[in-house]
């Protein structure tokens, strides 16, 4: 599962506002700002609905597995030339 700091790096990367983030994943802004902060407790199925909307955006999210020095990450998709 996507961790708030991903949520956050990712819509930075991209330009989104929360706004524009929520209505992309069909939650409210107020939910997200607090997935975002940490404070909530989000259901699998909207860390779902976040992520693909990231990901429809132009984000890949990495695993720990993935990455050299450990963590989580997000990067940009590479575009097509």
């Amino acid at each position: 599962m996507i961790i708030p700091e991903q949520i956050r790096g990712a819509r930075a990367m991209l330009g989104l506002t929360q706004a524009e983030l929520a209505k992309s994943a069909g939650i409210s802004t107020t939910g997200l700002n607090n997935i975002e902060r940490g404070s909530a407790d989000p259901k699998a199925s909207t860390l779902r609905a976040i992520q693909a909307a990231l990901e429809n955006a132009g984000i890949i999210f990495q695993s720990d597995g993935e990455l050299i020095a450990g963590g989580a990450g997000v990067r940009l998709a590479r575009l097509k030339e």
